[in-house]
């Protein structure tokens, strides 16, 4: 069967499979096809140029468009019936009928999917108002078709033609969503066993399976309509802001794995930290759809994922919420609203939960009052902290919560089943009211600024509308499951749980499709698996959904990664990040499922012989050190040995495996652990405490004023544990924060360090080792001095460590010269992941999928050390953020919560004349950032740039270490230093240039000096290993002709003489290819035996080679022994009268060498 190849995806690209099929050819579909994405490409417009898809690779050229696809593939096989299926033959009438019925259901037909099939699938709102008007049509299509084939079984002639196959082929999504048997097809039975007939042949079912009828009323809650009328109620009836979902992976939250919860990335807020400036400050109501990730940590539901129908490690968080504007009345309304009126759920079936109260805190009376307005008293119950109070951490925000449960059966009393883990009483929704801080006594305090937490599990609530008693069976999984079964070819889901998924397909369907879920967002935001933290989490899960696969399902290796396109195509329209970045996720999960499948069978096997083992021997306990061996060696999560273990009804030693893992862990905790010094940060309590105290937010507008002390007044002082009046009786050197009025310290943050420096008083000094930063605020640390006593009130004057600050500046400024510069010679696509100044280099992260060439890092380089020289003036300004964003060429953080203001930066253009303007194109030729940081005031102050490192850090992400100034100048003269050294040595010759280019290149591998200069010196040194080599070769050949040579000429001379042996040394560089050829030729002459001797005074071996012809009676091996016993040689050989050894001695062991091996001869 030939092959060709075929771009697009979906039912278009079936029918064109099916065709080729009947016409003996298989279509071979474009790996990795994004939808948006692979067919914007040049290489894919230069095939179709308007973008759509599929399109058909052929010899002689592209064709798109469906149905052109399957006429020409129905004509390769039109003079061929005798071998494939001939679709298209006939007569000349023939083939105009078969043209004519597919102009027709293009026509009459497809139009008619927009309204009644795409809905259904999710990839359309339903419109109403059209529906009655598409059915008729639809009707009408069916009644003309059942009209014709009431008197014959196809549509031309007396066979299938191609046009019976592409009709059919266009109506599978009708006949599996929305041909019903009352409404369509009862009424053309004709029609429908016509259909029944193709999709039972095996071109059909090679490609779309078996096709089952729609039976049922289709999807009215697809889950695309679930999620948007959530948000459309909240933006629409009550005044929210839809609020994008946040990374997956919160970079800037070092406390999360991973974002488990709606209210993560509003945590500034809960916790006093906003900025009072940015826009989620002046923030009142939010709504979204939150990607979250439940899996490790204090959240983790991978061990459950698989077992039953409802736990997911990624999923999607509904949520909403009031920033100190509605409170418990208004968050309840809604809700019930939401759910009963809008999604249609009967209230019958709705119980809520209230916090009943403990010994610290009441109960929540109000709540349950509310409720009471919407449901019988019986329906709303009581429960105690654990399932009703909601808490941050051990201290901050806090309060009770409602949640909301459903029962899925009704007509009963199923208050006994709430909060009991049935499957069929769940909780749909949560709604937390944080009313409270907890202290750090364990004292509640009622807050100033009272919030509502929401958050409803969008896969529940799908299901619940849906009305599948499984998660799983929503069409947010199936389009998975169906590319998992295609992918394997193992039988389809059938959503079987516990004892009755004998075989474990089913749970390896729910692992395997929630694990592609996790993985793809997780990467698409910037994690990736790897060996600790979050990416080693990731690496679990993968290894997890592989084994699975292969062991379950009989998944061939490398099918997991091929599951991404699906998981685009699924959730682009709603996450575009994961359709943008489908084809990284999937060269990643590629990278990762290989180096796994390298080890994975012989895991398994090492695991199956253990239990075989343990089992022989009547335990049912798998050995810790086998759990730790399957990690060590062959990448085995301890999770997926317990899995295997629990397959095998075994359990694994736990004991021994963490005894086993001690040292990996200590090691990693070492990693993670602070100093042992006291830390003070300011979070929640902190600030909230602060601003209770009516403390207004610290002025730190002087912190752009450089070389000028700034008088003020401390306003609070905080200690470990807590705040105090005075520092009066305070520990020396103990943690001591004084909050000030006003400031010219900068503090830690958007990727430069803090300022040190000093505060004075008349009563001594006050030593800034650390400056914070929070809702404002900010916190001047250091070590309490001797004898120095400060009270709230006392003046001091701030003198800023002015000299450090400019070492700071210079790498800051350049920073973003730097990010200008890879946008310019890489490209628009590159975006900043992190950075970090301070006074010893810059730092810069960036999104880039390979190693930057060293012409590009050149150009870099150059292009920063240009605007150096240029002496451009360095231009900082507040301005609306509004305004700012407009800016032509801006460089901006992703995920970065900007202030309002927002100060601008730009290099080499003040930002008035930018705002005058800002969509010229001068703009997008300077460096524009947003930043409120300190900068140099002309790029002159510089000095000078070197580029120093260009590494990758991650799949994606590389990483440039930069220094400026004196540092620069130090690495720049080094590496002229180094390439003057090159240059003379290219003067040296043998042994003496041999040992000076040993020397140069251990010297440049260990110099701090520019990435460029050093991959040049390398090469430079290159050339010279280079020319020692060549030099070597040459001396080597003239060695070899003169061992030859002279060896040969002793044996003539012996051989002359009438004696049977002959020894000589030849005094040239040892050569062994020349001495086995010389003895060689000699014993083939077949007249004298000979012992050659050469040395190799580079590595101090004296060297012998013996050879005899048959007709001399001498021990050839005996013979070089002897030979080199004087210099303890070993050597072996006398296969063909040849022999040879070596040992440590030089010109000066030959003499002895040649008289104990004429004395053997002799013997």
């Amino acid at each position: 069967m030939a092959t060709m190849k075929i771009w697009g995806m979906g039912g278009r690209v079936q029918k064109c499979q099916v065709v080729g099929l009947f016409s003996g050819v298989n279509l071979e579909v474009a790996e990795n096809f994004v939808p948006g994405t692979t067919n914007k490409t040049p290489e894919y417009l230069a095939m179709n140029p308007n973008g759509k898809f599929p399109v058909l690779e052929t010899a002689e050229g592209p064709i798109y468009e469906s149905n052109a696809i399957c006429r020409y593939l129905a004509r390769l096989n039109w003079f061929r019936p005798s071998g494939a299926i001939s679709l298209y033959a006939g007569t000349v009438y023939e083939q105009g009928l078969i043209d004519q019925w597919i102009d027709n259901i293009v026509s009459e037909a497809e139009p008619v999917a927009p309204v009644l099939l795409y809905p259904v699938l999710g990839y359309m709102e339903k419109n109403p108002a059209a529906e009655p008007g598409a059915k008729a049509q639809l009707q009408k299509f069916l009644a003309n078709l059942e009209s014709h084939l009431k008197s014959r079984e196809w549509l031309v002639g007396g066979r299938c033609t191609l046009a019976d196959v592409v009709i059919a082929a266009s109506l599978t999504g009708m006949y599996t969503h929305v041909l019903t048997p009352t409404e369509y097809t009862n009424a053309c039975p004709s029609v429908l066993k016509w259909l029944e007939t193709i999709y039972a042949m095996p071109q059909f079912m090679a490609v779309y399976k078996r096709q089952t009828q729609c039976g049922v009323v289709p999807i009215s809650w697809p889950a695309k309509r679930v999620r948007d009328t959530f948000v459309n109620y909240f933006v629409e009836q009550r005044q929210h802001q839809n609020v994008v979902s946040s990374s997956v992976v919160p970079h800037e939250d070092p406390t999360l794995l991973f974002a488990n919860a709606g209210m993560n990335q509003f945590k500034p807020i809960f916790l006093g930290k906003a900025d009072p400036n940015s826009a989620l400050a002046k923030m009142k109501r939010a709504c979204n759809s939150q990607k979250c990730i439940r899996a490790g940590g204090k959240h983790n539901d991978l061990d459950d994922v698989g077992k039953d129908t409802y736990h997911h490690t990624f999923f999607e968080m509904l949520g909403n919420w009031s920033f100190g504007d509605y409170f418990k009345r208004e968050a309840i309304t809604w809700a019930f609203e939401l759910l009963t009126k809008v999604y249609g759920l009967n209230s019958d079936r709705l119980y809520a939960t209230y916090f009943m109260g403990d010994d610290q805190t009441p109960c929540d009376d109000e709540a349950k009052a509310i409720w009471e307005e919407f449901l019988p008293a019986w329906r709303v119950l009581p429960f105690d902290g654990k399932d009703n109070f909601w808490e941050m951490g051990d201290v901050g925000p806090c309060g009770p919560c409602t949640e909301i449960h459903y029962d899925r059966i009704g007509d009963r009393d199923a208050s006994a089943l709430v909060n009991y883990d049935d499957p069929n009483v769940i909780e749909i929704w949560n709604v937390v009211f944080m009313q409270f801080n907890r202290e750090a006594d364990g004292s509640l305090r009622t807050l100033p600024a009272q919030h509502v937490d929401t958050g409803m599990g969008f896969e529940r609530i799908t299901s619940i509308l849906q009305e599948k008693t499984s998660n799983y069976d929503t069409d947010i999984f199936t389009p998975i499951f169906d590319a998992i079964q295609d992918l394997t070819k193992c039988r389809s889901y059938t959503g079987k749980v516990g004892d009755e998924d004998e075989d474990g397909v089913d749970t390896a369907y729910r692992v395997i499709a929630d694990h592609i879920r996790t993985l793809s967002f997780a990467i698409a935001d910037g994690a990736q698996p790897g060996n600790d933290g979050r990416n080693y989490v990731l690496r679990r899960i993968l290894r997890r959904a592989v084994r699975f696969g292969s062991e379950k399902l009989g998944a061939p290796k490398g099918y997991f990664n091929k599951l991404v396109p699906t998981v685009a195509a699924l959730m682009g329209d709603v996450f575009p990040e994961v359709r943008a970045k489908a084809a990284d996720i999937q060269a990643i999960l590629l990278e990762e499922e290989t180096s796994f499948g390298k080890t994975l069978d012989k895991g398994i096997a090492r695991f199956q012989k253990a239990a075989k083992a343990a089992q022989s021997e009547g335990s049912k306990v798998v050995d810790g050190d086998v759990a730790f061996q399957l990690w060590d060696t062959y990448g085995f999560p301890v999770d997926l040995t317990e899995i295997m273990a629990e397959d095998a009804g075994m359990t694994v030693d736990m004991e021994r495996y963490k005894k086993c893992m001690e040292q990996q862990v200590e090691n990693s905790r070492a990693s993670q652990k602070k100093g042992g010094a006291v830390e003070l940060k300011m979070e929640a309590e902190a600030t909230a405490n602060i601003a209770k105290m009516g403390i207004s937010p610290t002025d730190d507008k002087a912190k752009f004023v450089w070389n000028k002390p700034l008088s003020s007044t401390c306003k609070a002082i905080m200690t470990p544990t807590g705040f105090v009046q005075t520092t009066a009786g305070l520990e020396e050197g103990s943690a001591v924060g004084l909050v000030l009025d006003a400031t010219a310290f900068y503090a830690e943050q958007g990727g430069q360090v803090f300022d040190t420096g000093a505060l004075k008083c008349p009563a001594g000094v006050f030593d800034v080792t650390g400056v914070q930063v929070a809702a404002g605020f900010v916190l001047h640390i250091g070590p309490m001095p001797s004898g120095l006593t400060l009270k709230v009130g006392d003046k001091v004057t701030g003198e800023v460590n002015y000299e450090r600050r400019r070492l700071i500046a210079p790498n800051h400024t350049m920073t973003h010269v730097l990010n200008f510069a890879l946008r310019e010679v890489l490209g628009g696509d590159i975006n900043q992941r992190g950075s970090l100044v301070d006074e010893e280099k810059l730092r810069f992260d960036f999104s880039h999928k390979s190693q930057v060439d060293v012409n590009s890092l050149e150009k870099v380089e150059n292009l920063v050390n240009k605007a150096i020289t240029d002496k451009l003036e360095v231009h900082s300004k507040e301005a609306s953020l509004e305004a700012a964003k407009s800016i032509n060429g801006l460089r901006a953080v992703f995920g970065e919560v900007y202030p309002d203001p927002v100060r601008v930066v730009a290099v080499g253009a003040s930002i008035d004349n930018i705002l005058s303007n800002p969509s010229k194109d001068d703009w997008a030729k300077l460096s524009v950032e947003f930043c409120g940081g300190t900068h140099i005031s002309n790029t002159s102050e510089a000095g000078q740039f070197a580029l120093l490192v260009e590494e990758g850090i991650a799949k994606g992400i590389r990483r440039i270490i930069g220094v400026t100034g004196n540092a620069a100048k130090t690495a720049i003269a080094l590496a002229d230093d180094l390439a003057s050294k090159v240059k003379a040595a290219d003067k040296l010759s043998g042994a003496a240039l041999e040992s000076e280019a040993q020397a140069l290149k251990q010297s440049i591998d260990n110099a701090v000096i520019p990435s460029v200069r050093k991959q040049q010196l390398r090469d430079g040194v290159s050339k010279l290993v280079k020319k020692v080599m060549d030099a070597n070769k040459k001396a080597a050949g003239a060695s070899k002709q003169q061992i030859v040579a002279e060896a040969k000429a002793a044996a003539t001379k012996a051989a002359g003489a009438g004696e049977k042996y002959c020894q000589v040394f030849v005094d040239v560089p040892a050569d062994m290819n020349g001495m086995k050829e010389a003895v060689t030729a000699i014993v083939k002459e077949g007249k004298v035996a000979i012992a050659l001797y050469c040395v190799d005074s580079a590595k101090n071996k004296l060297i012998c080679y013996t050879g005899v012809p048959p007709s001399v009676s001498i021990d050839c091996v005996g013979w070089m022994k002897a030979a080199l016993a004087p210099v303890g040689g070993k050597g072996g050989g006398g296969k063909g009268g040849m022999a040879q050894g070596q040992g440590a001695g030089g010109k000066d062991q030959v003499e002895a060498a040649m008289a104990a091996g004429l004395a053997f001869a002799k013997a």
